[in-house]
């Protein structure tokens, strides 16, 4: 929760104008708002600059909206997750192919099966060219599944926000996602501790049914959401 994420106004802008034949803009910029950070942050993790990870979440989420039509009729392709995993490994690959890094510890692991090495998050970045995969780095997929689950909880706390006063958040926020105690929560807060477990126990509750939301249409999702 605590991670420093980029601005992604700029990303949002230029993006959305690359997809204006692709469908409904509504459904594309709620689909980038939600999956942004999960693409950004493996693809930093994967030992990409900032620059080159706000160029990999462009370029995977204009691959999605060219095949997502593709996937839905292909349930071979598996689950979406996995599915938008490949397709984000590939534009890593890619960015590292640029500037002739081994991209091959990428794209060949789409071939052999295999996971390509990432970077953990306090490796210090060079140029892109005079970087060298990691052997002690992690996993690809096992860094995404845990991305996805930090996204999924981000992405319905962002909706939280909509539903719940900034004061009741910032209760919930201090209580639950900082592990403030009760009663300094309450008297930072300047409430009764009585309110702060209220607001724990409806955010609680309210978070609960927005990632089972958030799980659902990335169970159900339609091509007839992203294309005309």
């Amino acid at each position: 929760m605590g991670q420093n994420l980029i601005d992604p106004i700029p990303t949002r802008h230029s993006l959305l104008n690359r997809l204006k034949d692709w469908g409904d803009q509504l459904s594309w910029q709620d689909f980038f708002d939600t999956y942004w950070r999960l693409i950004y942050n493996v693809a930093v993790k994967a030992g990409l600059t900032d620059t080159e990870a706000q160029e990999v979440v462009q370029e995977t989420v204009i691959s999605v909206a060219k095949k997502i039509s593709e996937f839905k009729t292909d349930p071979a392709r598996g689950s979406f997750s996995a599915w938008l995993m490949h397709t984000t490994r590939w534009r890593i690959a890619d960015q590292f192919r640029k500037t002739g890094e081994q991209a091959s510890r990428l794209a060949g692991a789409g071939k052999a099966g295999e996971t390509p090495a990432l970077h953990s998050d306090d490796t210090d970045r060079t140029s892109t060219v005079n970087r060298i995969p990691d052997p002690a780095g992690v996993q690809l997929e096992a860094v995404w599944n845990e991305e996805w689950e930090k996204n999924l909880i981000a992405a319905a706390l962002e909706r939280i926000k909509l539903q719940v006063s900034p004061r009741q958040y910032q209760m919930f926020d201090l209580h639950v996602l900082q592990n403030l105690p009760v009663r300094d929560t309450a008297r930072a807060m300047q409430v009764s501790v009585a309110s702060v477990y209220m607001a724990r126990h409806r955010i609680s509750r309210l978070l609960k049914k927005e990632i089972e939301k958030l799980r659902k249409r990335i169970s159900y999702t339609s091509s007839a959401d992203f294309t005309d």
